[in-house]
């Protein structure tokens, strides 16, 4: 199944936290929070501002962002996990 965001919407699949803490504790599934990482996966075409103009997104695909605890809905395409959110729910780009 393929998703395509509608407007400023991003679809976003988290990326696994740690497991291990610095010190080398082996952190249980039950208490791991879940991560505020992922990876860009489809993006939308862009909102429009007053005058009907489209205005593009400034994420991409394949881009890795930092996102709010809370931010965006959950929802599952072919049994994985992923979240779609606005583009102002993204804290940050993460460059390498």
């Amino acid at each position: 199944m393929k998703v395509r965001p509608l407007n400023d919407r991003v679809l976003v699949l988290r990326i696994d936290g740690e497991e291990k803490t610095s010190g080398g504790i082996i952190i249980p599934d039950t208490a791991k929070e879940k991560p505020q990482e992922g990876k860009v996966v489809a993006v939308g075409p862009g909102k429009r501002d007053e005058e009907g103009k489209q205005i593009p997104l400034e994420v991409k695909e394949n881009d890795r962002v930092l996102f709010g605890k809370y931010a965006g809905t959950e929802i599952k395409i072919d049994g994985v996990e992923h979240l779609i959110m606005r583009e102002d729910d993204i804290l940050g780009i993460i460059e390498k």
